[in-house]
């Protein structure tokens, strides 16, 4: 059996850290459709297919277990994310096309099913874990906008896009995104068409470049 490296920097066999990772994805697929208080740790064990005392060998209680799944969903929607902010290395000579594509991947990711759960989750819960949403917004906003402002600064050391402040660039590109989704998502209840998806990307797109574009005063 080959083996990997805790967070601890000990080394663990594989099959442990895969039969942790079944038991973080069971969590947040029980406590999505049950929420916190009404999922139970034997439900949990039967979605991932393992027995209820290894749950608590691995995450120790429920409520440990609820944050660590929140955790690895959070870090999923962000791999994403990254994932699609990767195109912006190489947007090509359509600048404006590429961020509009790279926008609209965005928002298929914020309208997916883990991440319309992540968030509703987190609202639910707000009360009995009021750190959750720091720890949510860091691991999703927070690590994309660091990413998507190391983007927008080449592209305007480039000179295709004016000087800026590239973290404030990021976080108010973001800010276009995500603004009209939420109100149009009525917080993650409401599946966005396609269509009206594309169209928010659009508009938040030409809005940025209105500011940011290279033809604009600084």
């Amino acid at each position: 059996m080959t083996a990997a490296t805790t967070p601890s920097g000990r080394t663990a066999p594989r099959g442990r850290i895969d039969k942790r990772q079944a038991i973080l994805d069971a969590a947040f697929t029980v406590f999505a459709r049950r929420g916190y208080e009404n999922a139970c740790v034997r439900e949990i064990a039967e979605e991932a297919g393992v027995a209820k005392p290894t749950v608590y060998n691995h995450l120790r209680d429920k409520e440990n277990l609820f944050r660590r799944a929140v955790e690895a969903a959070a870090d999923l929607v962000m791999a994403e994310n990254l994932a699609v902010a990767e195109r912006l290395r190489t947007p090509g000579d359509d600048l404006r096309a590429a961020l509009k594509d790279t926008a609209y991947r965005m928002l298929q990711v914020c309208c997916g099913e883990r991440a319309r759960a992540l968030r509703w989750l987190t609202y639910a819960q707000v009360g009995g874990f009021p750190d959750l949403i720091e720890t949510v917004q860091e691991r999703t906003q927070g690590r994309l906008g660091e990413a998507l402002a190391d983007r927008l600064a080449r592209l305007s050391l480039a000179g295709r896009l004016r000087p800026c402040d590239p973290a404030l660039a990021a976080e108010q590109l973001l800010a276009l995104l995500t603004g009209p989704m939420e109100a149009r998502s009525r917080l993650g209840t409401r599946a966005v068409p396609a269509a009206e998806t594309r169209a928010v990307a659009e508009a938040a797109v030409d809005t940025f470049l209105r500011a940011y574009g290279p033809d604009q005063t600084p």
